[in-house]
């Protein structure tokens, strides 16, 4: 059993979907970050616990064909991409694994394994992103908190966000300095600027400026919306969200329009999109796209379907299948999300989509008292997964089909299997790739009624 301090050599055969390389010594797993599975490294036990330990790298011996150098300047301060020190080809490789490991393992199941969708994109991809501000050596500043920390890692040019977020940040900083605004501070739940949250259409170009605060501060706000509307001709709408808790979550659920529009607007799976603040949206576009092609596929449906689109967000995936099915039931727990997805079915034409608002196994157990017998049921649940109560009802409403698309695995996994002992068949997965460089992956699963 290895000892703590203890340096030995050892080469890494597998990465965790944390992102750690995991070796063995003395017959004891250990996990060791920013590694590649083929490195045989120097490696100093760092902690011990009864059956697996934790190490760091004291000197790559031999590096992996695998690995590369890493480009950003942050990278092991922030914690974010877990992944820029290998090549996009193994990185594909690992999450695979991942997701076959979660089904196999977790779930003791054996699924078809579709061929891994890997990003068409590696940079430069996401349409959303979420900077918290705080205050270092007296100056207001904005980046990534570090892993497993609170601590603010100071970064506006990230590789993953499109490289007009910069130059919007950096207007809005220069505007929160000049001001004097006060960055909020969360040990003592003062200061007034606690986030700036940008979000962009990736199809449509529209940007969406959020600013949250812990109280109403409009009037010092409105000269920097006439910044930033004459700078930046795609920003459509600027909002302030207030959120005066004192708590972790981002958003509040107060949104005041400041300048432009309520919403922006995209395109997803050829359908018009209605964004908000506070509805949930994809923050791949392209991916999510054959993401969703993925589980139409699987679904199927041949226009004679009644299909309910669980944890339906803003209504894109139901939407995506609503011209092959005969009808559409969203529900989804937060309110201006389903006003989104209402929204967005008029937008597009769709008169065969109703939503619902309320949690997804409550609402949805009701909607099945009322008569609602989908075929198919396509469910996208939190990284947490369903809820008790949603598998039973999933169960209950017998459809044909289960077509579930999960963010996490492991989560999958678990839920694969207990409407496997309900009485479905796991036939296919398939993992995508939504998030380059990070340690997320995405899976969808086809599930079919035992006969």
């Amino acid at each position: 059993m290895p000892e703590k301090n203890q340096v030995c050599t050892a080469e890494i055969t597998a990465l965790t979907s944390e992102g750690s390389g995991v070796c063995r010594v003395d017959g004891m797993a250990v996990f060791v970050p920013e590694t590649a599975v083929g490195d045989v490294c120097e490696i100093k036990i760092v902690k011990v616990l009864k059956s697996y330990a934790y190490g760091i790298v004291e000197k790559i011996v031999t590096p992996s064909a695998d690995r590369i150098e890493n480009d950003c300047p942050v990278y092991k301060k922030c914690g974010g991409c877990l992944l820029r020190h290998i090549t996009y080809e193994a990185e594909c490789h690992t999450k695979n694994n991942i997701v076959r490991d979660a089904f196999e393992r977790i779930g003791g199941l054996s699924p078809e394994f579709d061929t891994f969708l890997g990003a068409l994109e590696t940079e430069h991809y996401r349409n959303k992103a979420q900077y918290p501000v705080a205050n270092i050596d007296g100056k207001a500043m904005c980046g990534f908190f570090a892993p497993r920390s609170h601590r603010l890692v100071p970064v506006t040019d990230c590789a993953l966000q499109p490289q007009i977020f910069r130059h919007i940040l950096d207007t809005i900083m220069d505007y929160i300095n000049e001001k004097k605004l006060s960055a909020y501070d969360e040990t003592s739940n003062t200061g007034i600027v606690r986030h700036i949250y940008i979000r962009r259409g990736a199809h449509s170009g529209e940007i969406m400026v959020c600013i949250v605060v812990r109280k109403d501060i409009s009037r010092q706000l409105s000269a920097l919306c006439r910044k930033l509307s004459e700078k930046f001709e795609d920003i459509k709408s600027i909002i302030m969200n207030i959120n005066d808790r004192k708590t972790n979550v981002i958003l509040g659920d107060k949104c005041v329009t400041l300048w432009g529009n309520d919403t922006i607007s995209d395109v997803m799976c050829g359908n018009n999109i209605e964004i908000s603040p506070l509805s949930f949206y994809q923050v791949n576009t392209v991916q999510a796209e054959r993401l969703y092609a993925k589980a139409l596929e699987y679904a199927s449906p041949n226009g004679s379907e009644v299909i309910a689109d669980l944890y339906c967000g803003a209504g894109t995936i139901g939407l995506s299948m609503a011209k092959q099915a005969k009808k559409i039931v969203g529900v989804e727990i937060i309110p201006q999300a389903v006003e989104n997805a209402k929204k967005n079915a008029q937008r597009n034409s769709i008169d065969t989509a109703e939503f619902y608002c309320g949690d997804a196994g409550e609402v949805f157990g009701n909607l099945r008292k009322r008569g609602c017998a989908p075929d198919i049921i396509v469910v996208d649940p939190p990284r947490k997964g369903c809820s008790a109560e949603t598998i039973d009802v999933i169960a209950d409403a017998a459809p044909q089909k289960i077509v579930m698309i999960s963010c996490n695995p492991a989560t999958a996994a678990r839920d694969a299997k207990l409407l496997s002992e309900k009485g479905y068949s796991v036939e296919k997965v398939c993992g995508v790739d939504l998030f380059p460089r990070t340690g997320h992956v995405e899976c969808v699963v086809l599930m079919s009624r035992k006969k």
